[in-house]
């Protein structure tokens, strides 16, 4: 039977880089895109690019720029992938708003781009990411598909805009474009600009002595946490249903930050009031509702089910940074 071949995009992030290791637990052929860097941007991937039972036999590197859509016709053309996952994004809030342009350009005018392509290779299909971002301000005790878009900052929107492309050009151009409504997916390979890293982070330090205490912004706020090789999973179970759809990907459960937070500290056998300060500098404008996912779509349609709760999440990311600390 001929091996599916499969286009990474952002193989090098957080859900790229665990997409190419499920994909090729799957058997499947997997080219990760990788854009240039200043430094070294594959520590996500490294293990596929060490070993040599994968690298350049069922994983491969494939160079290019998701702002430039000549590498992404390159790519398509070389590879004829049956599958392409795109995971590249600007995901940073505060950096969305303080760079509209290039964020906007990155996370929905390239995807529109290759939208344009992907009318004359009817066969691929394309799976695109979104963000609960993109229901910012509303106030209903939970979301699902059918939510109103309310986007509070050029990221949300730039998402916003994706989602409204994808459907557009799958019901008039025939394009097979699915998709996840992802809700907050945490993993130890997250950035330490986010704030369940920054949390473990710091712990961590505190734990081992490095650390006298962090600093947080808003601790009340709800957010829908979890783990991020789980959703990937479920970014794969939505590629292979045969009519593409979107579906909410959530834990269906919502905490605060500050409940986030004294649930890292206890597993480190450290009260967090002892060492927690607010300072109003993290604070952000525009800042989301406390969204929580409505999973029931995909309950029904896949029977998706969360595998991991909060706190076995904890405990990956509490152990795991750790392990690099020590």
């Amino acid at each position: 039977m001929k091996k599916k071949k499969a286009l990474v995009l952002g193989a090098t992030g957080q859900d790229g880089s665990y997409m190419c290791e499920l994909l090729i637990k799957k058997n499947y052929i997997v080219y990760g895109f990788l854009r240039k860097s200043s430094t070294d941007n594959t520590k996500n991937i490294k293990s596929l690019i060490n070993n040599k039972k994968y690298f350049n036999k069922n994983f491969f590197l494939q160079r290019g720029d998701l702002l430039d859509i000549h590498s992404i016709e390159t790519a398509i053309n070389d590879i004829k992938p049956d599958e392409i996952y795109n995971f590249a994004d600007q995901d940073n809030v505060t950096w969305s708003n303080e760079l509209p342009f290039y964020s906007t350009n990155v996370t929905s005018v390239s995807v529109i781009n290759i939208f344009e392509k992907l009318k004359h290779h009817k066969k691929i299909k394309f799976f695109q990411p979104l963000s609960s971002n993109i229901f910012g301000w509303d106030k209903k005790k939970t979301q699902n598909e059918k939510s109103i878009l309310s986007p509070t900052s050029i990221y949300a929107l730039s998402k916003s805009t994706v989602y409204l492309a994808a459907k557009m050009y799958r019901e008039v151009h025939n394009v097979h474009v699915c998709g996840a409504i992802f809700f907050n997916h945490e993993s130890p390979r997250r950035k330490l600009d986010y704030v369940t890293q920054k949390i473990v982070y710091h712990a961590c330090d505190i734990y081992l002595g490095k650390r006298n205490y962090i600093e947080l912004g808003d601790i009340n706020i709800k957010i829908d946490w979890g783990y991020a090789k789980d959703y990937v999973e479920a970014a794969w179970t939505i590629m292979q249903q045969k009519k593409p759809d979107f579906f909410i990907i959530g834990s269906g459960k919502n905490y605060t930050v500050k409940e986030f937070c004294k649930k890292v500290f206890k597993y480190l056998n450290l009260d967090f009031k002892k060492y927690l300060k607010i300072n109003k500098k993290f604070l952000r404008k525009g800042k989301n509702s406390n969204l929580k996912s409505d999973i029931s779509k995909a309950k029904k349609a896949f029977g998706y089910k969360p595998k991991t709760d909060l706190d076995k999440l904890i405990k990956i990311m509490v152990d795991d940074c750790l392990r690099q600390k020590n």
